[in-house]
């Protein structure tokens, strides 16, 4: 007993003594923060769960200016002003143990989005960025619009029956299917079954608080936030579902595998799948990119790509029906360039033509604007020999970070009504201004890459939607449902199509 009161004693005089280091003492104390946060990490968890993070996180922004701390050893900057020096080209800031919280056991090589080392993941990226040109990702837009003839058909089937449809839902499926589509050449699943095809979006929904719970904790606890999880109804299933992601790059990358020494080496399909065989043979250096790293390219690309996308597709569209005004202007244009023969009055859009529409470029980039895919901090690393923000000196090895969903609402860059859905703010003089200031995609070295991808999956579908369909909310004074537990996910749209007249 006398052990066990001297070791109770001991952990208790070091978490006072921890408490007042933080409190007094750090060098972010004089920073104004939640008082769990000053000291722990809690705070932030605490927020994570609720799945409102945001809504605390831009009130104490808003009441006490651009710094704010959010953990013991990291602040929030809701100023987009830092986002090149923090994230920009040439930055000396680096990624945090954040990061790789989200990294497979099984690879060999930490994914893009997870590795925090400035050189090896621009070695590692140097091998793949040509797959993810906008080049190389159009030369599937045919496979992308056999994806868009089926949420055509999902959506033809919510105007005929005159109930009100869930958008939100109908657009996850159709960027998960496209994903499936350009990774094996054929969609997934979800919107021919109408159904969440393996269990994939349960299992992210279900784990991804855990997962994202676990990069906010030193590396030491992370299993044991990852083990908590089996306390959640369905957890259990959720992670053979999550599994079943990584199964699905194993059977791909075996399927191909066997199809080329079938065909002797002759590539017989053309999809991004066939890319990133291409870069293992132009390298014949498996022990650098082999088939691990093809299915670390696909495990990214279903789980980061797929969500994000369809949160953005489903702001721009939930905004435009909360905006009568700005609905009936985009549908003018759309109308317009039909008339005018610049896109197609019955088939599939073509990407091409679809950004030369100028109102719905700055209707589709407003959306993106208001309502960012990702809804927590970019965390990172100052320098080694310090450095100043905002006037305030921070030194070596702290952690600053930008939210998307806060430096995007900013009203010093975007205006005054920087919370409201104005498309017209981009085709005004500020417009590349906006530009420098967004964060939806991530900046500099460590852009998102398969941005391209998601810009055609958005500005081909949207145009051809609005162009046959009207959408309205079936309940125009009800808010849509967001959760934010990294990916900040929109649910429950519920709409009420009608088939167009022309």
């Amino acid at each position: 007993m006398a052990v066990i009161s001297i070791l109770l004693g001991g952990l208790v005089t070091w978490f006072i003594g921890w408490v007042i280091y933080c409190r007094w003492f750090h060098p972010y104390a004089k920073y104004p923060g939640p008082f769990l946060a000053s000291f722990s990490r809690l705070w932030i968890i605490k927020e994570l769960y609720s799945g409102q993070l945001e809504i605390p996180l831009k009130e104490w922004h808003a009441k006490y200016g651009p710094i704010i701390r959010i953990a013991s050893n990291e602040v929030s900057i809701s100023d987009p002003t830092v986002i090149k020096a923090i994230y920009g080209a040439g930055t000396t800031f680096t990624k945090t143990e954040f990061y790789s919280a989200f990294s497979m056991p099984w690879a060999r090589f930490p994914e893009h989005f997870c590795n925090i080392d400035p050189h090896s993941h621009g070695e590692r990226r140097k091998l793949v960025n040509h797959v993810y040109t906008m080049t190389n990702v159009g030369r599937y837009e045919p496979a992308v619009e056999e994806c868009i003839e089926l949420l055509a058909q999902r959506v033809k089937d919510a105007s005929e029956s005159g109930r009100p449809t869930d958008m939100a839902l109908w657009l996850r499926y159709y960027a998960f299917d496209v994903i499936g589509i350009l990774f094996f050449s054929r969609p997934f699943g979800f919107l021919e079954f109408q159904k969440d095809y393996r269990g994939w979006i349960n299992a992210t929904d279900v784990l991804i608080i855990f997962l994202a719970a676990s990069a906010f904790v030193p590396r030491w606890m992370r299993s044991l936030v990852l083990m908590s999880a089996i306390v959640v109804p369905g957890a259990i299933a959720a992670v053979k579902e999550m599994d079943s992601m990584t199964d699905a790059g194993i059977e791909a990358v075996k399927e191909r595998q066997e199809l080329l020494e079938q065909s002797g080496g002759v590539m017989e399909k053309d999809d991004m799948l066939a890319s990133f065989f291409r870069v293992m043979e132009e390298h014949n250096d498996l022990d650098n990119f082999g088939p691990l790293e093809i299915r670390g390219e696909i495990y990214t690309a279903i789980i980061a790509g797929s969500d994000t996308t369809a949160s953005a597709i489903t702001s721009v569209l939930y905004h435009l029906m909360k905006n009568p005004r700005t609905y009936r202007k985009l549908r003018d244009e759309i109308d317009t360039a039909v008339a005018e023969g610049r896109i197609s009055s019955s088939g599939r859009v073509r990407y091409a033509n679809a950004v030369k529409l100028p109102y719905f470029d700055a209707c589709c980039k407003e959306g993106m604007r208001v309502h960012a895919s990702l809804g927590l901090s970019l965390p990172r690393y100052t320098p080694k020999e310090g450095v100043e923000l905002l006037g305030e000196f921070f030194p070596p090895g702290v952690r600053v970070g930008c939210n998307p969903q806060i430096v995007q609402r900013d009203k010093g860059v975007f205006g005054e009504d920087a919370d409201e859905f104005v498309p017209e703010r981009w085709l005004g003089p500020n417009a590349a201004n906006f530009e420098r200031h967004m964060l939806n995609f991530g900046g500099g070295p460590h852009m998102c890459l398969g941005k391209n991808i998601s810009m055609l999956e958005i500005y081909k579908a949207l145009p051809e939607l609005i162009r046959d369909y009207d959408f309205e909310l079936a309940d125009p004074n009800k808010e849509w449902t967001l959760i934010n537990r990294w990916f900040h996910q929109p649910k429950n749209v519920q709409t009420i199509v009608t088939k167009r007249k022309k």
